[in-house]
């Protein structure tokens, strides 16, 4: 049986240059470089630079996905971006990224799941593809989640760095086998009973400012244990696929004992997962992305790999994806 699949032609990747190490942090805090290793695994992160806004790291990474897959911006039907920190209120990040790029036709929209937010992105954007409403979609992840950090909260400030990742997806045509290429499953959950554990304490309609980035660190642990590994399992189900037909887990980069927790639940060793927390730390939406790229770019991954991606954030917003490369 013949079906349209939204296969991966291309991906690419920013990272803003200024670094900001575990170090730095603790000539400012109150922490250490080894308590911050410990707990999260991160060493390092990239800060965007003064003026350097969302757009700005999106469009660096939709033009290195161009790249990547030998179009322009003028054969892209459609942009998705996943950001929680856009340029401004509206109109949305991406119409900007559609400009930037010279594309002059189709749409671009803002799509807002946190850190879960590329996976949702994935999945609108292949059901836009199988559905015919676009042929070719740019799926950003891109974010700037310096703006948005109380730094003198140790809790909170070590965490989170600034970066974007992107993907084009392309109709194909497959056999609606799990060996075709490209987006095979998806899954998608929210719970908005624990918006207080993760949440930005400021908003147009509540403050009329940014706020800052709060989080309920030991609960959102408990859930992202619990729930990455039940949504990679369901996606895995749903498609027919077990561990062992894994190739790469390219998680949601928010802490390296969840990353190793939900591999081990879904029986794929750690030498499988592609792990970028350590330089990166949690870049949100960009996070899975930015991974997959640098995973494409060095050759660990290769045509014909099978992919899980999953990742929660702030909602509680859920996801994963398998995507066969």
């Amino acid at each position: 049986m013949s079906v349209v699949r939204a296969r991966a032609v291309g991906c690419g990747h920013y990272l803003p240059a200024r670094i900001l190490t575990n170090d730095e942090l603790a000539a400012r805090i109150d922490t250490t470089d080894a308590w911050i290793q410990s707990r999260t695994g991160i060493r390092r992160r990239h800060v965007a630079a003064e003026g350097e806004k969302t757009s700005d790291l999106a469009i660096a990474a939709a033009l290195d996905a161009l790249a990547a897959a030998g179009l322009t911006g003028a054969d892209i039907d459609a942009i998705v971006l996943a950001t929680a920190t856009p340029d401004q209120t509206f109109p949305s990040t991406a119409t900007r990224v559609q400009h930037a790029i010279g594309m002059h036709g189709g749409f671009a929209f803002d799509l807002h799941a946190v850190c879960a937010g590329f996976i949702f992105g994935i999945a609108n954007a292949n059901a836009m593809i199988v559905s015919g409403l676009a042929r070719r979609v740019l799926v950003i992840g891109a974010e700037t989640f310096s703006r948005i950090l109380d730094w003198n909260d140790r809790a909170t400030c070590v965490l989170f760095g600034d970066g974007a990742g992107a993907v084009i997806l392309e109709a194909a045509e497959g056999t609606g086998s799990v060996a075709d290429h490209g987006v095979l499953g998806a899954c998608l959950h929210s719970d908005g009973a624990h918006n207080d554990l993760l949440y930005v304490s400021g908003g147009p309609s509540t403050t009329q400012d940014t706020g800052y980035l709060r989080m309920e660190g030991r609960e959102v642990f408990r859930h992202a244990v619990v729930k990455l590994a039940e949504v990679a399992d369901e996606v895995m189900e749903k498609v027919g696929v077990t561990g062992s037909d894994v190739d790469w887990i390219v998680p949601h980069q928010a802490n390296l004992r969840i990353i190793e927790s939900t591999a081990k639940k879904a029986g794929v060793p750690m030498a499988k997962v592609v792990v970028t927390v350590h330089d990166h730390g949690n870049t949100s939406a960009a996070s899975i992305p930015l991974a997959l790229s640098i995973a494409v770019g060095d050759g660990r991954i290769r045509p014909g790999n099978l992919l899980l991606m999953e990742a929660i954030g702030g909602g509680l917003a859920w996801g994963s994806a398998l995507l066969r490369w």
